[in-house]
């Protein structure tokens, strides 16, 4: 699941060179070693992708919250 995430993150914004160049501290080539989101981007990149931070990184995060029916 991390995995597909991080390629879903990497295809909106134009691969591993699009993340770097979005985040703007880090090369293409360091993403490129991502296993999964590290956490300490998990908030930017939700900002720019508009992905949950619980789907990135359930293991920090938890689980979707479940949205209420009224």
């Amino acid at each position: 699941m991390k995995n597909e995430v991080l390629e879903i993150i990497k295809d909106k914004l134009g691969g591993a060179k699009g993340v770097s160049e979005a985040l703007g501290d880090l090369t293409p080539q360091a993403v490129s070693l991502w296993k999964e989101v590290p956490v300490k981007r998990v908030l930017r990149l939700q900002e720019l992708t508009g992905i949950s931070k619980h789907q990135m990184r359930p293991d920090i995060f938890g689980p979707e919250p479940v949205k209420a029916v009224a």
